[in-house]
């Protein structure tokens, strides 16, 4: 059964340019003012701006997880100590969402956070009198990346929905726009980031972007992120186009790619997302279809693990834990090679060219411990199976509810408990009404 919220009217939410729930410590700035950093900031201001950004996009990415996660029925999320991952998360007992609870205020805030400090970043790189124009364009193209970022994980939560795009200044926030306008500004920035690559220079540190850290490498991983947007928008000559200037890679290490990462430091932020095995009271399992519906002898079943005992909550059970980010400190991918993969599938098929699709599923498959495909080899065919291997492939990291949201599938989805729904979006938070 799948309902539809209601929309509501909203408020944008007040934001902080220096949010209080990041956790890294990035030096003092507490004696710069934003007029400070907008008129004339130094190097150092600037690459604490970048640091911080960087390290923002970590907060409340639990709870973005876990709401796709939850919802397209990859994980249950058992906590004794808050009941709405099982009853909200899953229309259980005639529950609905609602726009002040948690799970959408939280993730909501922090992206337009990391937003509020793109906006601060992008305007005082380009006031700043401490370095040149092509270091410039690298702060810029950064900025307007990470922002294009954070603006895709909100609308991809509230989807029609929409989402409020220009917020830079906060007494006169734009309009919400629909779920097709907001995909069309973030390409729009997305792409005004990659003509600020061209010719940058970049000066600034970056941790979790190993390999690439410079222009050329920044604008691999925003086009990587133009693909994405691509496919969503059903521009599936323009994915390919975009492929072809990332990362992307059919011979290339699945892992290739740009991460979330944690440390013990001081200071420093833990994985969210990590439980240990076989935990009680607080617990991520997989959701028992994942188990149930992989084909044999394939290696990603090892993304869960098997539980000494069930865990069970509110008619729900699983016997495996989430076992994908194995310790506190074990990364989260933004984007990697194995997603471009099967986006390069997924155009090539809706373009009707079947071979390269076909080719190109048979890398995650073989990658993957098993055989090439032998099905039929038509459209609808194929979309099943590349949108099955999306499903193994992209586990827990944020893309199944999406999927089948595109293809019109969550009906598709198990229905674990009678009277349980399928979510197809989030209200707007009730803050911004």
């Amino acid at each position: 059964m799948q309902k539809y919220i209601k929309k509501h009217s909203i408020l944008f939410l007040a934001i902080i340019l220096f949010f209080t729930a990041c956790k890294k410590d990035y030096g003092n700035l507490n004696n710069a003012t934003v007029e400070d950093l907008s008129s004339n900031a130094s190097q150092s201001e600037l690459n604490n701006l970048v640091s911080g950004t960087e390290s923002g996009m970590r907060n409340s990415l639990n709870f973005y997880l876990d709401d796709v996660s939850i919802i397209g029925r990859e994980t249950y999320r058992f906590s004794g100590s808050e009941p709405r991952y099982v009853l909200d998360l899953l229309g259980a007992n005639d529950a609905t969402l609602n726009g002040s609870n948690f799970y959408i205020t939280f993730p909501w805030a922090a992206k337009y956070r990391v937003v509020k400090n793109c906006n601060i970043l992008i305007q005082a790189a380009t006031n700043s009198t401490h370095i040149n124009d092509a270091q410039k364009k690298g702060y810029i193209g950064l900025a307007r990346t990470i922002k294009a970022y954070q603006l895709l994980l909100n609308l991809n939560l509230t989807y029609s929905n929409g989402i409020r795009v220009n917020v830079a200044d906060p007494n006169h926030l734009s309009p919400f726009v629909t779920y097709d306008a907001g995909l069309a500004a973030i390409t729009s920035l997305l792409d005004s980031a990659k003509n600020d690559f061209a010719g940058a220079s970049v000066s600034f540190p970056l941790a979790g972007f190993v390999g690439f850290s410079d222009a050329a490498g920044l604008t691999q991983f925003n086009r990587a992120l133009a693909a994405r947007v691509s496919v969503y928008q059903k521009n599936w000559q323009t994915a390919l186009d975009d492929l072809n200037a990332s990362f992307f890679g059919l011979n290339r290490n699945f892992n290739i790619g740009i991460y979330h990462v944690f440390g013990t430091g001081s200071g420093d932020q833990l994985n969210p997302v990590f439980i240990p095995q076989n935990q009680t009271g607080e617990v991520r399992v997989a959701h028992p279809s994942f188990a149930a519906q992989i084909a044999a002898g394939d290696d990603r079943i090892d993304k869960t693990s098997l539980r000494t005992s069930p865990a069970a909550l509110s008619g729900l059970s699983s016997d495996r834990d989430i076992w994908l980010y194995t310790s506190s400190t074990a990364p989260i991918g933004i984007i990697r090679n194995e997603e471009l993969i099967l986006i390069y599938a997924e155009a090539n098929i809706q373009l009707n060219n079947l071979p390269e699709g076909i080719k190109a599923i048979n890398v995650i498959r073989n990658g993957h411990g098993l055989g090439s495909y032998t099905g039929a080899v038509t459209q609808p065919a194929l979309i099943t199976e590349m949108l099955n291997q999306r499903r193994y492939s992209l586990f827990f990291e944020g893309h199944r509810w999406v999927d089948l949201r595109r293809y019109n599938l969550l009906n598709t989805l198990p229905i674990d408990r009678t009277g349980d729904d399928v979510w197809s979006l989030f209200p707007l938070p009730v803050t911004e009404q």
